[in-house]
């Protein structure tokens, strides 16, 4: 097929101004990240009900300005797994796109699976097949060929059709406010943005030494300011072994740092020395009451969870199935230990996630519900006091 590529502004600005005034739209993006903290933009696919447009944000003297108005309120715009397109959308406009549609969330309400992909909804509602041989092209080079960009094109035109299906199964199972949780948290500028100081929440270590995770803290800021500032991606800046390292054997001076195994030279011997160091220090001058907790989610206590737990886990893929939810949208792992060890203040119990299982649940643990094997099925019987 021909696709319909948009290299000017002037172009772009005329098809924003008509997809304006229509319910929804489709849209997908191609971008890499291999040697860069944020992504670059390097396609973005766009289809109405009845045409389908890409966009080629790398072409010469293009400004995209309209198509940032395109995502700023307008119609709904369409997404699988949207994310990471969000959050690219974020970095350029410094707004989350919105209304949204997010139709792996929906898929997963409508009873596809956990994370359900792309592909499988193009083969069992779109009835299509898609064409993954050129699925790992680098976005970035030009030109691109007619099978490039056609299959870059497939991943709003059959959104299209999946869409319409969604909707149509949401309101009539009367589910449609069910996604609406799901989406907020997908529009809030909160989910995209990258503190430095929330940073260390991406290093994994267990430590009851406080003064050691106040130095993952410095050092993990510390590689965030310079990544996002240099635009490189973060273990080009400091490996999670060497920062680990690093805090486990804070460094006095430079001679410390040329010890320390993988550690870049501008940290041992250039612009960023002495920066480095000084982070530690502040670590080392804090008082006992400014160091962080040694821990900031509460112990699960597994042998009190044991037997609740596995009962839990039951229940949960029952009501899932009778319902015909993904069970990941209801209930994490993390949540079903908690619950079974007496914490109550969890996601599961509110709205309509409480109708589907946290009812059940509560009722389960309290021992008025019971369980019994009926066949091959497994049924809930009321317990009489």
């Amino acid at each position: 097929m021909t696709v319909q590529t948009i290299t000017s502004t002037a172009e772009l600005r005329s098809i924003c101004d008509e997809l304006k005034g229509h319910d929804y739209i489709t849209v997908d993006t191609e971008f890499m990240r291999t040697t860069t903290f944020f992504a670059q933009l390097c396609l973005v696919q766009i289809a109405s009900e009845n045409n389908s447009w890409i966009i080629d944000p790398l072409a010469n003297g293009i400004d995209l300005t309209p198509l940032y108005g395109l995502m700023d309120g307008g119609p709904i715009k369409v997404f699988h797994a949207a994310r990471q397109d969000l959050e690219i959308f974020y970095q350029a406009m410094g707004k989350v796109p919105h209304p949204i549609f997010d139709s792996q969330v929906a898929a997963m309400v409508c009873g596809y699976g956990d994370s359900v992909g792309y592909e499988t909804l193009v083969k069992s509602i779109a009835r299509q097949q898609l064409d993954k041989s050129v699925r790992f092209t680098d976005w970035s080079q030009r030109p691109l060929s007619e099978r490039q960009l056609s299959y870059a094109m497939s991943d709003v035109t059959h959104l299209r059709v999946i869409y319409k299906a969604l909707m149509a199964k949401l309101e009539k199972s009367g589910r449609t406010h069910w996604l609406r949780e799901e989406f907020d948290i997908l529009t809030s500028a909160e989910t995209y943005r990258m503190a430095p100081e929330d940073a260390w929440k991406r290093v994994k270590c267990k430590s009851s030494n406080r003064r050691f995770l106040a130095h993952v803290r410095a050092l993990a800021a510390l590689r965030e300011e310079l990544a996002q500032s240099r635009d490189v991606p973060r273990n080009r800046v400091m490996r999670d072994d060497t920062l680990l390292a690093i805090a486990a054997h804070p460094p006095q001076g430079k001679k410390d740092l040329q010890k320390i195994k993988g550690l870049a030279k501008r940290f041992s011997e250039g612009s960023d020395m002495q920066t480095l160091l000084e982070r530690v220090q502040q670590v080392r001058d804090m008082t006992e009451n400014d160091l962080p907790p040694a821990s900031t989610s509460k112990p699960i206590n597994r042998e009190k969870a044991g037997p609740a737990l596995d009962l839990l886990k039951v229940l949960l893929k029952m009501r899932c199935v009778e319902t015909g939810v993904a069970s990941k949208l209801v209930a994490s792992a993390r949540e079903l230990e908690e619950f079974a060890s007496g914490e109550r203040g969890l996601h599961f119990l509110e709205g309509w996630r409480r109708e589907v299982f946290g009812e059940d649940a509560l009722r389960l643990v309290a021992g008025e519900l019971a369980m019994q094997v009926v066949g091959k099925d497994i049924r809930l019987s009321e317990v009489k006091s």
